[in-house]
């Protein structure tokens, strides 16, 4: 069969390799793709939040599969127009993928379902943040209600950010007209866990954690993910379904109860506090950087997994295999970014970074102009180390990224340095 995947981000690069390792995967297409992945499979020049041209493209190309990859094709309803023309899709319908499009939806369902998040009160204009503002206990954290491509969360450590954030939100409307989530700040460590789910059934995937910030040890202001890394000590597969039991099951099961039922990958962002797990955040789709790290340990095959969330109880019996192996995750983002980013900077190094065993560089924001490939903004790689342990994943990971190179080139110089601490010594 023919694949389409829909996106042109480090997270499909990531998809296209591993659905061209499907038995029955004669040919795996990118719409709009990238510089990297124009070298693997052929990419389509089309707008992926136009749900038309992605139908009209399935249908063109008879796609016996299409993966939707970003999460605003998804909340705009990308996966029901193609299968109401009866084109096969992997992700949750519109209404479903609201739990990401809108956080107040989230939090209403997880009171629902009894699933444990940080406690909130929602901020509908300038005035009401100043009221709520003054009284909140500090650190705290405002979040856009809507989609921000993961930049829509601010901390702030004192009233007066609190206050600063309230303009960017209600004046300077960075993030659009949106309401505002005023949430106490949780404390401990980050995990991402995503599962597989079918309307019915949920079956999660390899942990990995994440790094949001843009500095080391956790400075800086919110990115869209600055590395990440898989599995994760601590977490076996015990463990892993204990917290599937706690935090998706019960969320699939409402929104089932609800008439919406969820079929696609089911990301939370969990964080593991003194008190226990607390959700910070549901996502409709593959996590970006968490599936650069997590697909190349991945055994099973995917195609058939995405095939079989489609159906209703499609996913009984199934299972997610996995590597024994470590991989490790370092994003390289553009000079300015997350504020803003640089564009047209020639990018050197990719070959001798490729040739590094253990090592796949997946392309995120890049173009080719002319011979050479060249920034395309915020994120632009990402540097997958592969190995026997933490260290030597990371190790191959960081060697590989500091092969390559381009004009203002940012990257974290701390990532999994706890997990190679925790599991070498």
């Amino acid at each position: 069969m023919k694949v389409l995947v829909v996106g042109g981000g480090g997270r499909e690069h990531a998809i296209v390799r591993t659905a061209a390792r499907a038995a029955s995967v004669q040919e795996v297409i990118c719409a709009p793709g990238n510089a990297g992945i124009a070298e693997e499979a052929r990419c389509l020049d089309l707008d992926p939040h136009d749900a038309g041209e992605i139908v009209h493209a399935a249908t063109a190309e008879s796609a016996g599969l299409v993966i939707v990859g970003p999460e605003a094709p998804l909340v705009e309803g990308a996966v029901d127009a193609l299968e109401a023309e009866g084109i096969p899709a992997f992700g949750p319908g519109a209404e479903a993928a609201r739990l990401e499009g809108s956080k107040l939806h989230a939090k209403e369902l997880m009171a629902e379902a009894g699933v444990p998040t940080a406690s909130h009160v929602v901020l509908r204009s300038r005035r009401e943040a100043i009221e709520h503002i003054s009284c909140a206990s500090y650190p705290a954290v405002l979040k856009a209600d809507g989609l921000a491509a993961g930049k829509g969360v601010i901390i702030c450590a004192t009233e007066a950010d609190a206050r600063d954030a309230a303009a960017v939100f209600f004046e300077e409307r960075r993030f659009g007209d949106t309401e505002v989530v005023l949430e106490e700040f949780l404390e401990g460590e980050e995990l991402s866990l995503l599962a597989l789910c079918d309307g019915e059934n949920v079956l999660p995937l390899a942990p990995a954690q994440d790094y949001k910030r843009i500095g080391d040890g956790d400075e800086g202001p919110n990115t869209g993910g600055m590395g990440s890394y898989s599995p994760v000590p601590g977490f076996d597969p015990d463990e892993v379904e204990r917290l599937t039991d706690q935090v998706h099951r019960p969320v699939v099961a409402a929104m089932a109860g609800r008439g919406t039922p969820y079929r696609g990958v089911l990301y939370a962002g969990l964080m593991l506090t003194p008190d226990g797990v607390r959700v910070l955040e549901f996502n409709c789709r593959f996590g970006d950087p968490e599936t650069q790290a997590v697909l190349p340990r991945l055994r099973s095959d995917l195609v058939e997994l995405c095939l079989a969330s489609r159906q209703p109880g499609g996913l009984a019996g199934t299972e997610a295999r996995f590597e024994d192996d470590w991989a490790v995750t370092i994003v390289l983002a553009s000079a300015g970014y997350p504020a803003s980013s640089s564009k047209g900077d020639e990018i050197t190094g990719l070959d001798r970074a490729a040739a590094i065993e253990g090592v796949e560089v997946f392309h995120a924001g890049t173009a080719r102009s002319g011979d050479a490939i060249v920034t395309a903004g915020g994120r632009v790689l990402n540097v997958t180390g592969i190995g026997a342990d933490p260290a030597e994943a990371r190790q191959r990971a960081y060697d590989a990224a500091d092969l390559i190179d381009f004009e203002g080139k940012q990257m974290r110089s701390d990532i999994a340095a706890r997990a190679v601490e925790r599991v070498v010594g």
